[in-house]
């Protein structure tokens, strides 16, 4: 079922060009736009997936639309898109809620890029949360609950996912799964740093999660290994991206080294100077999981 989007965009061009990218990339449709972000209301959001939504507009802008619609109890996505390189003002916004960041002027394969990422991510969770239910249809309304509200660790991993760039990736939810687990390993008084072989790992995960059968469980193993090998390339262009416009910004000194060997993204950095899409180094996804795991511990 296809996405359905809302437009907040005081430029009539830049809608009409969404509005085109959109029907294009059947990704979903375009079920309402507004001119400002003042006369918006939640419920006019009601049937809404996701909003894209402008940073500076007349009348009230993007960050105080955003935490106005937030307080309504609209529980969407948002996606922000602006000309504005003001790094605070960009973190302000991810703060009040925004999933991820689109640049102006609009490039359209930037566009669907960021659009495909986020339908990917929002089929992943629905698909989780579809397969969870049932698996625990039969406990009680009390332990689902429980079972489904995100804890603080899982909200801070999510929150650090947006600051490496790949909250839109599916391979999010399955690093969230990684991290609820190895939050129960500390719990038991087990060492952390010591990750199981990652295929025994994905495997458990998904036999724990889905309760499928050992065919089923070694094909779903596979693809959860290749969607986080994807998010943890992702996070290290990301970061080498970072790195490459501004030495100094804080997301790239704090997590480049720490996340990734730091030789690594030094070289990275110089291919993506050249041009180089591709990267010929070798991602260290263990290094990863484990270092993003006690990042949270961190906070």
């Amino acid at each position: 079922m296809g996405l359905r989007f809302f437009l907040i965009e005081d430029d009539p061009v830049v809608r009409k060009m969404l509005e085109k990218l959109i029907d294009e990339s059947e990704l979903g449709e375009v079920v309402g736009c507004a001119e400002d972000g003042l006369h918006v209301r939640a419920a006019d959001l009601l049937h809404v997936d996701v909003v894209l939504i402008d940073l500076l507009m007349p009348g009230r802008d993007g960050i105080q639309t955003i935490k106005a619609l937030r307080e309504e109890g609209f529980a969407g996505t948002f996606i922000m898109i602006s000309q504005v390189e003001n790094k605070e003002m960009i973190g302000q916004a991810y703060l009040h809620g925004i999933d991820t960041y689109i640049q102006k002027p609009i490039n359209r394969y930037e566009v669907l890029s960021v659009l495909k990422r986020v339908a990917d991510h929002m089929s992943a969770v629905r698909s989780l949360e579809s397969i969870r239910q049932v698996l625990k249809g039969f406990e009680t309304q009390t332990a689902d609950a429980a079972v489904s509200k995100p804890s603080a660790i899982e909200q801070q991993a999510q929150q650090l996912l947006l600051l490496l760039g790949v909250a839109g990736e599916a391979g999010s939810a399955d690093v969230l799964l990684v991290v609820r687990w190895l939050a129960e390993q500390e719990a038991k008084g087990l060492p952390v740093r010591e990750l199981p072989p990652l295929k025994e790992l994905y495997a458990g995960l998904v036999q724990r999660e889905y309760g499928l059968s050992p065919t089923e469980t070694a094909k779903e193993a596979r693809a959860m290994e290749q969607r986080i090998r994807r998010l943890v390339l992702q996070a290290f262009t990301h970061l080498a991206s970072l790195g490459l416009t501004d030495y100094t910004n804080p997301t790239f000194e704090h997590f480049a080294p720490r996340l990734f060997d730091f030789g690594d993204i030094r070289r990275r950095m110089k291919e993506l100077e050249r041009g180089q899409a591709e990267t010929e180094c070798r991602m260290n996804v263990r290094k990863f999981l484990t270092a993003f795991f006690l990042e949270l511990k961190r906070v």
